[in-house]
């Protein structure tokens, strides 16, 4: 009896340090479980954290992008005739905006992706502000351009009414000029008084008498003195004198000039006279001609500077046998 009491009662204490055991066994376990949980949470926390702290540099980054993307924009939009340097320039920024755009296309880009992609923003935005201020620069130096361009407009106006004004003064001055020159002109012409007309009939001795009958008329003298002027120069002066016959015919070899009003003149002969200025001058010239004179009216006209200048007439009669 006492030795199944004992024998039980063994037992009972080798099932209670088995529980034991696998009590501990499981204490153990379920703590390793807790511990290894909440490791694997801190991991996971600190992946999410990285993660996290990612995702801020790249949306800052993607922010960043935008805003230098924006002004970029902006210029090539404002400015779309860019020429020359400033349009090599604008396609560098634009090769900058396609490269930090495929770096932050990536899902998984790498910090140090990222970190070039930051560089590269730096240095786009520094593209940008320096496009921008030679753009800028541009703009100014343009403006005074057109300023300038504007007042050239104006002076050129103001020169092209003064020349035309100088025009009207100078057509005006070269009409008064030539008025002038053609007072002076018909001031200068010389005037011709005490105009003679004498039939002379020569001897076989070469003494002269005047005569009034045509038939015995040898020659015809005309006289006449040329008035004093104060504006005609000294020096030699061409008279151009007409003389008609009684049958209206002007009596010439046909050699002519051109009278101011008449316009072109046969004359019968041209007499060259040494003028003196202020001066009264005679001027005496014989007329011969091959055929007889005959009777009736001679007519004379004399002219200067294309201007008749006096006229007379002298009346030859036909005269009788003994006249």
């Amino acid at each position: 009896m006492n030795t199944e009491l004992n024998s039980n009662a063994s037992q009972g204490n080798n099932r209670k340090a088995i529980y034991g055991v696998l009590i501990g066994a499981l204490v153990l376990t379920w703590g390793y479980i807790f511990y290894d949980k909440s490791k694997s949470s801190e991991t996971i926390m600190g992946l999410e954290t990285k993660i996290s702290n990612v995702d801020s540099a790249r949306l800052a980054i993607q922010q960043e992008f935008m805003d230098v993307s924006s002004k970029a924009d902006s210029l090539t939009q404002d400015n779309l005739q860019l020429q020359g340097d400033l349009a090599d320039k604008n396609n560098d920024i634009q090769k900058l905006k396609s490269n930090i755009g495929s770096i932050l296309k990536k899902s998984n880009a790498t910090k140090s992706e990222l970190a070039e992609a930051k560089r590269m923003i730096g240095e786009l935005n520094g593209k940008v502000e320096g496009l921008f201020a030679e753009i800028e620069q541009l703009k100014g130096e343009n403006k005074q351009l057109t300023n300038a361009n504007e007042q050239l407009n104006t002076e050129k106006t103001q020169l092209t009414a003064d020349k035309a004004g100088l025009e009207d003064n100078l057509n005006k001055t070269s009409t008064e000029k030539k008025q002038l020159e053609e007072k002076v002109d018909i001031a200068s012409t010389l005037h011709a008084s005490n105009i003679g007309i004498n039939a002379i009939n020569v001897k076989n001795s070469g003494k002269e008498k005047e005569t009034t009958t045509a038939k015995r008329a040898d020659l015809i003298r005309v006289s006449f003195n040329i008035d004093e002027n104060r504006i005609t120069p000294s020096g030699t002066k061409e008279f151009y004198v007409i003389v008609t016959g009684p049958d209206g015919k002007v009596i010439s070899e046909g050699s002519t000039f051109n009278a101011r009003e008449e316009g072109s003149r046969i004359y019968t002969s041209k007499v060259s006279v040494n003028y003196e200025q202020n001066k009264n001058i005679p001027v005496s010239f014989d007329w011969r001609q091959k055929d007889a004179y005959k009777d009736g009216e001679y007519r004379i006209e004399i002219y200067n500077n294309g201007f008749k200048i006096g006229q007379s007439a002298k009346t030859l009669k036909r005269g009788g046998l003994f006249s």
